[in-house]
């Protein structure tokens, strides 16, 4: 993890994550996870009784989010925001390619904003979620799922570990995220009436934890942090790390489980 004290704006190396979600909707995306939240987040749709013109779906992807919300009744336009350009040449309607730390919307601009697990790249979340809130009209409605502070924990030991053993020190190789308990208030922070949060533990399996390493790859959400370390694993710290991660996280089938937390935020801006 990351101290406390790290500063936001450089938290994160925007180029590098650029390239890694570009390189992924290359590649052949793998978009289980994304779909999954994007599923949920469509689910609490369904419980608002409100309707909404105008809708943002920041950090598209493959636009299953966004095709979802053009079938709704009563949206009229969607526009999907997507700072990788692999993925937006392949979107329809109004697009535009935009990094989450810095929105070029104008102030109520949108009835509706939700958002698929884009947030927790964004190195300044408070400063982000005041510009969506400012992107809302009065009444609007925010929407998001970004992954937890519990996301990837068995990797996290497992890596920690065995830099420690191996290495003598470990570099930071697992993003920061917040927690279930401080997201609320973030949401309250950045002048969002009604907040509320609330989390989905998901389990995934893999054959061992580097099959999860590469679907890592695959999804674009590898290490993108600014202190990371430049160059790959020596192979006897991937050799410990491998070993270790199926030694505590292995299941009785052979294969090793993986944990994702997602967190949902729901926000409306004030009348």
């Amino acid at each position: 993890m990351i101290a406390s004290d790290t500063n936001p704006t450089t938290l994160f190396d925007r180029r590098a994550w650029r390239w890694h979600r570009e390189r992924a909707a290359r590649r052949g995306s793998v978009d289980f996870l994304h779909h999954e939240a994007a599923d949920r987040l469509l689910d609490r749709l369904d419980d608002m009784p409100q309707r909404f013109a105008a809708a943002l779906d920041l950090g598209a992807r493959d636009g299953r989010l966004a095709a979802a919300l053009r079938r709704r009744p009563g949206i009229e336009r969607v526009v999907v925001a997507e700072p990788a350009l692999a993925f937006l040449s392949r979107l329809p309607g109004p697009r535009v390619a935009a990094d989450p730390e810095l929105l070029p919307f104008r102030a109520a601009s949108f009835d509706l904003v939700v958002s698929a697990l884009v947030l927790h790249w964004v190195g300044d979340l408070p400063g982000a979620l005041v510009q969506l809130r400012r992107a809302l009209r009065p009444g609007g409605l925010f929407l998001a799922a970004l992954l937890g502070g519990r996301t990837l924990i068995e990797l996290r030991t497992a890596l920690i570990e065995a830099e420690l053993a191996e290495e003598g020190g470990a570099s930071p190789r697992i993003s920061p995220a917040i927690d279930l308990a401080d997201a609320a208030a973030l949401l309250q922070r950045a002048g969002f009436a009604d907040p509320v949060a609330d989390a989905d533990m998901l389990t995934v399996t893999y054959a061992d934890a580097l099959a999860l390493m590469r679907e890592l790859r695959l999804m674009g959400e590898t290490n993108a942090l600014t202190a990371r370390r430049k160059c790959p694993l020596r192979r006897a710290t991937l050799a410990r790390a491998l070993a270790l991660y199926s030694e505590r996280f292995g299941l009785p089938d052979g294969r090793v489980a993986a944990s994702f937390e997602i967190l949902f935020l729901t926000g409306r801006a004030p009348a």
